[in-house]
């Protein structure tokens, strides 16, 4: 019984000993699969990076130099940073689908359609002095009693404003009543005569007619309001004495009223004599005046830089008083067939105006453009986009602040082409080989420039302000002046070609001799 039991432990230990062994190898086969298949994944990957073409050199402190060799740098104590072609265009930014998410970055098409100017701008209302009428003495008198006692007062046309007493009528139409009274052949003569004598002494054609039917002496006149209106002056009052052509009132009609709008200059193109224009004020909500601009005067507030418009808006209940504020509303015939993109996606950086284009894939290029009129929310795009490309209206920061990062060398706030004045430190001499002529930079295989501290290699400079000399080409061997601009970069401020140039110039040595850098990773281009 107890060698049975013995013999089965044995076998149950045999059997527990062979399956972990064979768990084990097991396990190890498997591992080492494994292994393999992570050595062959960081092979691909290695081999995959190393395989990437290089585009240049840089250093990220000062993107806008170029090298083509690798080594260090000659602005800062560190090692060029290599730039490599990833599929997109150089200047570009490549933004992954996941990161724009979390920018919240949104693209918006570019556009034709048409675009009607809107401009609205504040005016206050005044009287319309084309519509002012002045009321004077005609001849000498007493004002014996005044019907309008104080300024302001409105009036209506053919209502009373004064009675005067004036002595010279009262002998006018005597001599002419007598003359009429007259049986006498020729009194037709003598009649006209009187008449045109009353004329004189000031009475209209209707008081003339009235002492004629009359038959009496009239020596007092009252004088009427000749339109309708707001007494704006008045200048006599009960028993004064006026002379001939003294002003007694100045009547202000109210059927129109001016508004004087302050236009800022930047939009004054937009605003033409002529325009409609609509006008509400806070005084009377729901109420639209219309009317249109009368005029632009010509002259612009060098305090506030504002040109005046003057509306004229027609006012039948005389609602619009002087003073009052309105809000404008400037509209004029829309512009066909426009291209446009939403205002929002057109960054002004103060010298020129940029938008981000997207390029798909995750890429995104800065791009100059020249915009136009702005109306609606949209904004005229003149140059530099095309009908059916997408731009990005939410983000453009975020996209150039992650363009700064990697090194971009088009960013939105870079500068165009340097000008003259912005170059500044002393000249260092130089010469070298012309390797390749873009736009606005020249790469150059340069010998040793000691004044510097710099040794050969090849690296790409600023054109001169005024262009390159017509004739400067590549593989000519020239001589040539650097100067350092202010943000960092330099600049050739003169060059010409030579033939001697590489022959009296010492030979080409390597970075290392002058700027402790690896032989094998400088050297000028042969």
């Amino acid at each position: 019984m107890n060698n049975k039991k013995i013999l089965i432990a044995l076998v149950t230990a045999g059997l527990l000993t062979g399956s972990g062994y064979g768990f084990y190898r097991l396990g190890l086969s498997q591992g080492i699969q494994i292994s393999d298949k992570s050595q062959a994944s960081v092979s691909t990957t290695s081999s995959g990076t190393d395989a990437k073409k290089v585009l240049y050199w840089h250093d990220p402190m000062v993107p806008g130099q170029k090298f083509d060799k690798p080594g260090k740098s000659p602005f800062m104590d560190m090692q060029l940073v290599p730039v490599y072609a990833d599929g997109g265009d150089e200047g570009s930014v490549s933004v992954s689908s996941r990161v724009q998410q979390n920018l919240g970055i949104r693209t918006a098409e570019v556009t034709r359609s048409n675009l009607a100017s809107a401009v609205m701008a504040v005016g206050s209302v005044a009287y319309n002095e084309r519509d002012v009428a002045l009321v004077q003495a005609r001849s000498n008198g007493f004002v014996e009693k005044l019907y309008v006692r104080a300024p302001l007062d409105t009036v209506k046309k053919g209502q009373a404003l004064a009675e005067l007493y004036v002595p010279d009528w009262v002998a006018a139409q005597e001599e002419y009543l007598t003359v009429k009274r007259m049986q006498v052949g020729g009194i037709a003569g003598l009649t006209d005569g009187a008449k045109l004598r009353m004329r004189l002494v000031g009475m209209s054609d209707d008081q003339i007619r009235t002492v004629e039917a009359s038959g009496k002496v009239h020596s007092r006149i009252t004088i009427t309001a000749p339109v309708s209106g707001v007494v704006a002056e008045l200048s006599v009052r009960e028993g004064m004495t006026v002379m001939t052509g003294a002003p007694l009132f100045r009547i202000n009609g109210l059927g129109t009223v001016w508004v004087n709008a302050d236009i800022p200059e930047n939009l004054a193109a937009q605003v033409r004599t002529g325009n409609a224009v609509e006008a509400r004020t806070p005084s009377l909500p729901g109420v639209i005046f219309n009317g249109k601009v009368n005029a632009i005067l010509p002259q612009i507030d060098t305090a506030t830089r504002t040109l005046k418009a003057r509306i004229e808006l027609a006012n039948p209940s005389a609602q619009l008083v002087p003073g009052m504020f309105v809000n404008l509303n400037f509209s004029s015939e829309a512009r066909k067939d426009i291209l446009q993109v939403p205002t929002e996606a057109v960054i002004q950086t103060g010298t020129r105006a940029v938008v981000m284009v997207a390029q798909g894939n995750g890429q995104f290029m800065p791009v100059n453009v020249e915009t136009g009129a702005e109306a609606n929310g949209q904004t005229e795009i003149r140059k530099g986009l095309e009908a059916g490309q997408k731009v990005v209206v939410s983000g453009q920061f975020l996209i150039d602040s992650e363009a700064s990062l990697k090194g971009t060398t088009t960013r939105m706030g870079d500068a165009p082409a340097l000008n003259s004045d912005k170059v500044t430190g002393p000249a260092h001499h130089g010469s070298g080989k012309v390797e390749q002529i873009d736009k606005n930079e020249i790469m150059l295989s340069h010998n040793p420039i000691p004044s510097l501290g710099w040794g050969a290699m090849t690296m790409a400079f600023q054109s001169p302000a005024n262009g390159l000399p017509a004739n400067v080409k590549v593989g000519d061997t020239v001589i040539f002046d650097i100067r350092q601009t202010k943000d960092g970069m330099y600049q050739i401020t003169s060059i010409s070609p030579t033939a001697d140039a590489p022959k009296s110039s010492p030979p080409a040595k390597p970075m290392s001799d002058t700027m402790d850098m690896p032989p094998s990773s400088t050297g000028a281009k042969k």
